[in-house]
């Protein structure tokens, strides 16, 4: 059985704060008083497990700043408001504010049983959504590979975790070495078709003849193996280099797709990683397969594009290749650490992780910088840098988390230890972390 939601009810009045309750509890629900909004503050969070009921007209803070408080820490609480008889603006000004109905003076409790219940249904949806989506965000070993705190990567995820969910077929593309492959295993891990075939064809690797049969079948007496379309039944068929498909493929491909009811059976994800120059996945496509396939696209954010991401990135590669190596991974300067973020990575992630595993060859070895790992990548570079030019502070700051982290890593969270190496005192220290997103129960 479903727990009964809160309800915070906000009111100077005590007589309408006990009326309202008495009534609400009557139907089940769990209520809690307010005499202020400033009181109700300390408890209404982004995920109070319930929904509010606020009077309008209340000494200092009034419901409509309450309103704006609780929009501001979470757009999708939902609050009724109470207003006096006749007082259209304040209630009009309240639902332009976010609020998610009104109730005029003097109110019929049954009308504000039904709001109740509509803001409780509402609510529930909201909390299971998210309870959902911080589980699979967490609880999966794909998910945890798809590394950054920049706003691209929140966003990449936030979209994997979306049309992970959404049945329809997905169209990935970008540039090379970026991750489309991992992220196609991610769309399919955080789905419904998770315990489903996973089968992935990479279309630029067999010759026409051999990847119709591979895709459409017949295949020959004695193949074990199902055309993938068979296959992948019920599960996901992922094509990489979709755009070496044939003309005559793409037709097959597409018949294929409009066979499917609606949901697909099987789901597409085509990973496109077009290596011309002024090309897209558009240009290469027959139009009719190409916005079948587009209809979800991810576009995958280069590594230039990720900031600090990329000092994140190294750390963890290297501390992995370190490992795997039996030495110390490289420890990194505010020099080269400004080199790894100015590097215009053509390679993207791909290319980061060459030059992780080079650095720790090369510091085992007790020779080579970074930069020259960076320039022997691209000679005709000169300077490595991007074209893109970053604040100091930017510099100083990606080096800073950078360095705390690595520190708390190395010594498993300890903070007297972090302090004593770094010579910071407890409360400087405590307010860098807080600042870069660092918890120290993340090192323990």
């Amino acid at each position: 059985m479903a727990q009964a939601m809160k309800i915070a009810i906000v009111d100077d009045e005590q007589d309408m704060r006990q009326s309202i309750s008495q009534w609400l509890a009557l139907s089940g629900y769990d209520t809690e008083t307010f005499s202020s909004a400033e009181d109700a503050l300390k408890v209404l969070g982004p995920d109070y497990p319930g929904i509010v009921i606020s009077d309008i007209k209340m000494p200092g803070m009034d419901g409509i700043q309450l309103l704006k408080k609780l929009m501001g820490a979470d757009s999708t609480l939902p609050v009724i408001m109470i207003t006096g008889h006749g007082d259209v603006p304040m209630a009009v000004e309240a639902m332009r504010v976010g609020a998610f109905d009104f109730l005029e003076k003097p109110f019929n409790p049954d009308r504000m049983s039904e709001l109740a219940k509509r803001a409780s249904n509402a609510r529930r949806l909201t909390l299971d959504n998210r309870a959902l989506r911080r589980e699979l965000s967490g609880g999966t070993q794909i998910m945890n590979k798809l590394i950054g705190a920049s706003p691209v990567m929140e966003r990449l995820r936030e979209d994997i975790l979306d049309l992970g969910q959404a049945d329809g077929h997905v169209l990935i593309d970008g540039e090379t070495g970026t991750g489309k492959t991992l992220v196609a295993h991610a769309l399919h891990a955080v789905g419904s078709r998770a315990g489903k075939k996973f089968v992935l064809v990479s279309c630029a690797a067999l010759e026409e003849d051999v990847l119709s049969k591979r895709l459409f079948g017949p295949m020959m007496p004695e193949d074990t193996q199902l055309p993938a379309i068979e296959e992948a039944r019920g599960g996901t068929l992922v094509l990489e280099d979709v755009e070496a498909l044939s003309d005559t493929l793409q037709a097959r491909l597409l018949s294929v797709m409009n066979d499917q009811g609606t949901p697909a059976e099987t789901r597409i994800v085509a990973i496109s990683n077009l290596q011309e120059a002024g090309k897209t996945s558009e240009d290469v496509l027959r139009p009719d397969l190409f916005y079948r396939l587009a209809a979800l696209r991810i576009t995958m954010p280069p590594l230039r594009q990720r900031g600090e991401d990329i000092l994140t990135l190294f750390t963890r590669l290297s501390e992995q290749f370190a490992e795997e190596y039996g030495c110390d991974a490289p420890q990194v300067s505010a020099q080269e650490a400004a080199q790894l973020l100015q590097a215009p990575w053509p390679g993207n992630v791909r290319q980061l992780i060459n030059i992780a595993e080079r650095a720790v060859l090369q510091s085992r070895r007790g020779s080579g910088t970074i930069a020259s790992l960076l320039m022997s990548d691209h000679e005709e570079m000169q300077p490595v840098m991007t074209t893109e030019g970053k604040p100091l502070k930017e510099y100083v700051e990606a080096f800073e988390r950078m360095l705390i982290d690595n520190t708390m890593r190395r010594h498993k969270g300890s903070i007297a230890s972090v302090m004593e190496e770094l010579c910071l005192p407890r409360r400087t220290l405590n307010e860098k972390m807080a600042k870069y997103g660092l918890q120290r129960s993340d090192y323990l």
